[in-house]
């Protein structure tokens, strides 16, 4: 539970916060009895991109879901970052307005951020946003630390019922993988499920203002799944680059203000070791999930 008031204004967040409320509190519809097959499509994308992919979709106000290779494992990168944050704002002890101090020596690569207030530290509030919106890995690993190490983040999310991610390395090691080694590993199906239920059932509407708001002020994700959206929707992501090619997001989408959210993880990576990493593999296979969905 977070005690101080500091907040993010962004103008849409009030009515995206009412509707997971909702979402969490209604009774969905029924699944529907047939969903969606994207599997020819999203093998098609496998092919021309040399990849593999992960996508878990689901939406909130009917119950269908669209799944391709979503209980598969694949490396998290700084997607987890979402969920560390998540975790510490859902402790009894966060204070936003605490102020957090580190060394030079803390500082890891990839910390446009944190690099900058060495002197003076940083809130805790500061902390959160600057490794949601910006990535910055030393502010991940500042959440790491508050937690308790990656252990202590495996618990919290054990808590919540998440029993498949292995949070096991800091940032930036978190980030190396190889097929085969489930550290630092999840699936499309447990990322969506654990940030939805961070979303709409574990955090106080407090915590879900600070976490949704810094999701919606990403700085990472243009050309993901917001780049695989039709323009109205509203997305709060958090991206995650690694090794073996590895892109991947994990967003709560709106399609107006007040509808109840979409979940969707979408996880990629190359089948070469050496591959680059692919926005547009993940803005196309979003426009081939949502386009299921909603279709």
């Amino acid at each position: 539970m977070i005690r101080s008031r500091l907040r993010w204004t962004v103008p849409v967040v009030a009515l995206l916060l009412t509707s997971c409320a909702t979402a969490s509190e209604a009774e969905p519809d029924p699944p529907m009895p047939h969903p969606a097959d994207i599997s020819a499509e999203i093998a098609d994308l496998e092919a021309q991109y040399g990849a593999v992919v992960g996508v878990y979709a689901l939406d909130t106000a009917t119950g269908q879901e669209i799944a391709y290779r979503a209980d598969d494992r694949f490396a998290y990168a700084s997607t987890i970052k979402a969920l560390a944050a998540a975790a510490v704002l859902h402790r009894p002890d966060t204070y936003l307005d605490e102020l957090l101090t580190y060394t030079a020596d803390d500082l890891v690569p990839h910390s446009p951020v944190t690099e900058r207030h060495v002197d003076t530290g940083m809130t805790l509030g500061e902390v959160v946003d600057a490794a949601i919106r910006e990535s910055d890995n030393t502010a991940g690993n500042l959440l790491f630390q508050r937690l308790g190490g990656p252990e202590g983040l495996r618990a919290a999310l054990r808590d919540i019922g998440d029993d498949t991610t292995t949070p096991t390395r800091w940032e930036p090691d978190l980030n190396g993988f190889e097929p085969g080694d489930d550290r630092d590993t999840s699936t499309a199906a447990a990322l969506a499920t654990s940030l939805l239920r961070y979303a709409t059932e574990v955090l106080d509407e407090e915590d879900r203002t600070t976490l949704i708001t810094a999701m919606l002020g990403v700085r990472t994700g243009d050309g993901t799944i917001r780049a695989g959206v039709s323009a109205g929707w509203q997305v709060a992501d958090k991206t995650g680059t690694g090794d073996h090619g590895t892109r991947n997001d994990i967003a709560l989408l709106w399609s107006d203000e007040g509808a109840d959210p979409v979940v969707l993880a979408v996880l990629t990576r190359s089948v070469d070791p050496d591959g680059e990493p692919s926005d547009s593999l993940v803005a196309e296979s979003t426009a081939i999930a949502m386009a299921a969905l909603k279709g």
